[in-house]
């Protein structure tokens, strides 16, 4: 078989959403294909839509489901064991992709001898084929033959895994999988699996139409899912390091722990979450001093984080204390003028 498409879902029935997604599937323009959709122990009726996808498509659907939610990691792992096609790609089940998705990056894959092939994607807020606003994944100078230097570029930026097609005997042999029971499973498998590939192409097209819900609980920020980031990005250096990895690419195996463990956390933890912790906050800066506690010396982190944050964190390091108070003062203040001038133009608070 060519292909093994491979579709985690959880709760997705509501609003059309996992039938929009299961349509651009079965209407691909590719022949000898296989769509595993797993259910990831849903509560709705997304399980029942599965069945009925699975009758009408036989041969082309199959559905796999289990009783205990595992999140997409685990529910990843159930379809990559069973599936038999030579290539294996990833979708959200919220997203959907154009008709002749699969059929080109699987002509960009045999045109080039790659083992790994993607595309850029597009963010719409409807059920729609119109392009929507396009957003580069990935770019390239990460693309051709991957050497070192392009493999340091892929730990740094990897890109999203669901605009990508992944040759699966690279997957097979070097034993590949998703860690699972977490959020941000791919912060951990992205850029790890990108050093077992050895040729990277591109469609330059935006093929992949990425959902945006602005209602969704899903991109809300909770202080379990943060937890789930640092323990994604312990799992990737733990990887790295049993695998080999660690020494050849120490720098930028550090910065994507320091950027994603701590910085984004961080912030986006201080921001989103509606009564931080003292705790939390010390603890992020233990876990990034007690794995890298040179992280500010890394000529990543001097290049690509912010001046402001680099700031900000310099002066947690002073005084952990310190800095969650003064921080909450400053976005208490931002927050209040805000809501003053929204309803000085009407707008609403």
């Amino acid at each position: 078989m060519r292909l093994s498409v491979i579709v985690p879902v959880y709760n997705m029935a509501a609003e059309g959403k996992l039938k929009f997604c299961m349509d651009s599937l079965v209407s691909q323009t590719i022949g000898d294909y296989e769509i595993i959709a797993v259910d990831d122990a849903s509560t709705d009726n997304s399980l029942e839509i599965l069945r009925q996808y699975e009758r009408e498509y036989k041969g082309k659907v199959r559905v796999i489901t289990y009783p205990e939610n595992r999140r997409q990691g685990g529910a990843k792992n159930e379809g990559l064991r069973a599936a038999a096609g030579e290539w294996i790609g990833f979708i959200d089940s919220d997203d959907w992709v154009a008709p002749d998705y699969y059929e080109k990056l699987l002509a960009r894959a045999e045109e080039t001898g790659a083992d790994l092939v993607g595309c850029d994607y597009n963010l719409v807020t409807e059920h729609t084929f119109e392009v929507g606003q396009v957003v580069r994944n990935n770019w390239e100078d990460q693309t051709g033959a991957l050497d070192a230097e392009k493999h340091k570029k892929l730990i740094l930026r990897p890109g999203s895994m669901v605009v990508k097609i992944y040759r699966h005997s690279v997957i097979r042999e070097n034993h590949l999988c998703f860690p699972e029971g977490i959020f941000y499973e791919d912060n951990c498998a992205g850029p790890l699996w990108s050093l077992y590939f050895r040729r990277f192409e591109r469609v330059e097209e935006p093929l992949y139409y990425y959902y945006q819900n602005g209602d969704s609980t899903v991109h809300r920020i909770t202080e379990d899912k943060c937890r789930d980031r640092m323990t994604a990005m312990e799992l990737f250096c733990e990887e790295c390091q049993n695998r080999g990895w660690l020494e050849q690419y120490h720098s930028e195996i550090e910065y994507r722990f320091t950027e994603l463990y701590y910085v984004i956390t961080l912030f986006s933890y201080m921001q989103g979450v509606e009564h931080p912790k003292l705790s939390f906050v010390r603890r992020l800066l233990q876990g990034v001093e007690e794995r890298f506690p040179d992280f500010e010396e890394n000529k990543y982190y001097r290049q690509l984080t912010g001046q402001e944050e680099q700031r900000l964190i310099a002066q947690q390091r002073r005084s952990v204390l310190r800095f969650f108070w003064e921080y909450r003062l400053r976005l208490r203040i931002r927050r209040l003028r805000e809501n003053s001038r929204r309803a000085k133009n009407g707008e609403g608070v």
